[in-house]
This record gives C-alpha cells, structure tokens and sequence, in this order.
C-alpha cells in the first residue's frame, strides 16, 4: 500500500531535501508541498493525504492552528508535527489537538522514514527527547499517591524489563540504554519488544506512561 505524503513547511529547501529522501522509498507518494498553513490546508483538502509533516513555525495561520483545522476536516489523516521545537507546552498542545506524533528536526533519516509507516499504521510516534518531557507533564497531572511497586505488573517483568521500562520513562533511546546497562543495542531491542508484548502495548511513550500510572518511574 501506497503511503501519500503531504509537506508542510516555510523552508523550501528542508522540503525539498525530505521529498527527496521520502521519494527514495518504494511505498511513499509525495503528493503535495506547502509551504504555509492556509495552502497547506487546501491542498489537504485536495488530496486527502494518508500523512501530513507539519511544521509549527509558519507564517500567517500557525503550526498548531492548521493543526486543528486539519485534524477537524479530515480525522483520518495522520498529522506529524515536525519541528525545531522541544518544548513541553508545545508538544502537550500538539497531542491535545490530535497529532498523531511529534518529531524534532534533527532526526535521522531511517527514523523519519519509520516514524511516518508507524503513524500511517495508527501508532503515536514521539521523538525520544521528548517522551521524558511527556511523562514529566503526565505526572503533573497525576495523581499524588500512585500506586506502590510490587503491583502484579511488575511481577510479569522481570528485574531486566523494569530497568528497561524506566529508561524508557527517562526518553533514553537504545543507544543510551545500552550503554548505561553495559549491554548491546540488539539486546535493548529485545527487551523493549518483549516488554511492549507483556503488557499489550504499541510504543514506547504507552511504556513511559504506563509506568507513572504504575509507579514505575524513577529519576535518573
């Protein structure tokens, strides 16, 4: 199945160098450029995307008015924020309003590519840097008395999973896990997929929250 792509973005060269890096991929259509929110949403309307990249920083409607208008007028359509931005209120906003992920513009290329096949699939995508900051807001608004650890939950994993889970609540990715645990990445990766299997879930920001919910979380 074809994955139709609409780039939305005031910069015309970082647009012109995403479209290139997604028309190398085999099940991704560029089907539209934009480069502010108004003709964005025009175009949306148009084509119907499966996926828009959206940046927050535009002129005249912003970022995360063409976001509410767009996930308003085509609910189906999986939004990716994609920005310089790392701030927490942002992003909380962001997800608030119906963005299927947020991505900041410093990831890599096989990430990005990733990241667009999972939100198209309906999986939340948030950039790594961001989970803690996610978990940080989550625990806000929180309940002050989670409950305690030793819960069933944490008898279905085992010592290995737990630390696995609370990294991920930190926003660490595999490469940091990896070397904090003194393990190779594969070995992360295993961990991480058998934890999401255990406790039925389909990404890491689910683990993140879960384990605030669960009282799993600890601080660095």
């Amino acid at each position: 199945m074809t994955i139709r792509i609409l780039l939305i973005d005031d910069h015309t060269l970082f647009r012109s160098g995403v479209r290139l890096l997604l028309q190398r991929q085999p099940d991704f259509e560029v089907v539209a450029e934009a480069g502010d929110g108004v003709e964005g949403l025009k175009r949306a309307q148009e084509l119907k995307p499966d996926v828009v990249l959206l940046d927050l920083n535009l002129p005249g409607l912003s970022g995360l008015e063409t976001l509410q208008l767009l996930t308003q007028d085509l609910p189906a359509c999986a939004v990716i924020i994609l920005t310089v931005s790392e701030e927490a209120d942002e992003l909380g906003q962001a997800l608030r309003d119906g963005a299927r992920g947020y991505l900041v513009k410093n990831i890599d290329a096989e990430a990005l590519v990733s990241a667009i096949r999972r939100a198209a699939g309906g999986e939340a995508v948030i950039a790594d840097s961001m989970t803690a900051k996610l978990v940080e807001q989550f625990r806000g608004q929180a309940s002050h008395t989670p409950p305690p650890p030793g819960t069933a939950e944490r008898h279905r994993l085992t010592a290995r999973e737990t630390q696995i889970v609370q990294w991920l609540a930190r926003g660490a990715s595999n490469k940091v896990i990896a070397r904090e645990l003194d393990v190779s990445e594969s070995t992360v990766k295993i961990h991480v997929q058998n934890v999401l299997k255990k406790l039925n879930l389909t990404s890491r920001v689910q683990v993140a929250v879960y384990a605030v919910e669960r009282g799993l979380y600890t601080e660095e």
